[in-house]
């Protein structure tokens, strides 16, 4: 099943079923009015926006609505919570390497997580609003998972049965900022703003055979200004699993449902800059920090710049088939209009 918000009904949108091929779309008000509505009673919910969902794939329902992903808002314009981990560890370890740090044995087995701002996403075909190109604008491509309520303390097992939707994310930062935040030991705020989402969340049953150990094994493709910069599968060098993240949220907590929690910036161990590059062979980079990683450790400096204003990235994921799962997050840096 599909679901979408659209930006008209009030500040947490409109809830919609989208149909599979991502063409056609029903708003929903008798059943649920928002996501968040669906998501807090989604075992008396979920069966009936099922019904609406396959009707459409059939052609069944009279007279849908076109589905504009430009009218869309993230699936959650808000969230009650936004926990976002480092499940890829390769990641972490060349952010580490770049500065001659070892990485230490434990991040291989308890995973690095931060709370985000929740309160306000922006939709997926928005800018990213950026004060000053001098505070190195990157984008990170993720995928999330949206839970229902888990309790406290909470097994990976039962984590698992807890995963209601997943999406994708951009989750935007802004690298200069970040070394002053992470020197008071406190972690990130204001080197990260807020996050897109794809147009559409799905259930988990849409991937199919992709879906497996509380992972997507399917690649994410980005493009920056119109030019394949990456696609490294999700499913690869994945160290900790989605049910392992949200147990890791829920050790000393319960999560409420509609909590957002990503995988972090999706990257595959590749064989060094020249190596790993979608031009040279490779499967590229989630990430500008990424490929100015590499090229740290390979010629002692980054060559690569952040995004300036003007510049656009694409994030999406394709089926076997080569049709969109999620929708295409699609966004264009521009500057705060003071």
């Amino acid at each position: 099943m599909k679901l979408a918000t659209l930006k008209k009904g009030g500040r947490d949108g409109t809830l919609v079923v989208v149909n599979r091929a991502l063409t056609y779309c029903r708003p929903v008000p008798a059943i649920a009015r928002t996501l968040q509505a669906a998501l807090d009673d989604w075992e008396a919910v979920e069966p009936q926006l099922r019904q609406v969902y396959e009707a459409l794939n059939s052609g069944a329902l009279p007279d849908p609505q076109p589905f504009d992903p430009a009218a869309c808002h993230s699936p959650l314009p808000r969230a009650y919570q936004w926990a976002d981990g480092s499940a890829y560890v390769n990641h972490v370890e060349l952010v580490r390497r770049a500065r001659g740090a070892e990485l230490p044995p434990e991040f291989w087995t308890d995973p690095l997580m931060y709370q985000g701002g929740s309160d306000s996403f922006v939709g997926p075909r928005d800018p990213v609003v950026a004060v000053s190109e001098d505070w190195g604008i990157d984008f990170e491509a993720e995928v999330a998972v949206i839970t229902g309520d888990v309790p406290m303390a909470a097994t990976p097992a039962q984590c698992a049965g807890k995963i209601r939707l997943l999406m994708l994310v951009n989750d935007v930062s802004l690298r200069n900022l970040i070394p002053a935040e992470l020197a008071k030991g406190f972690g990130f705020f204001q080197s990260k703003p807020a996050s897109a989402f794809s147009p559409v969340a799905v259930t988990p049953d849409e991937l199919g055979d992709a879906w497996r150990d509380g992972k997507v094994h399917l690649p994410l493709n980005v493009e920056l200004n119109g030019k394949p910069f990456g696609r490294p599968n999700a499913g690869v060098d994945m160290t900790f699993s989605f049910a392992q993240l949200i147990a890791h949220v829920a050790k000393t907590r319960e999560l409420e449902a509609g909590s957002i929690i990503g995988s972090g910036t999706v990257s595959n161990k590749q064989g060094g800059l020249h190596g790993s590059s979608i031009e040279h062979g490779g499967v590229g980079y989630c990430c500008l920090a990424e490929v100015r990683m590499y090229e740290t450790i390979e010629s002692g400096k980054p060559q690569t710049p952040f995004m300036r204003f003007g510049d656009r990235v694409r994030i999406e994921m394709t089926d076997a088939a080569g049709a969109s799962i999620f929708g295409a997050i699609d966004q264009q840096v521009t500057p705060l209009a003071r």
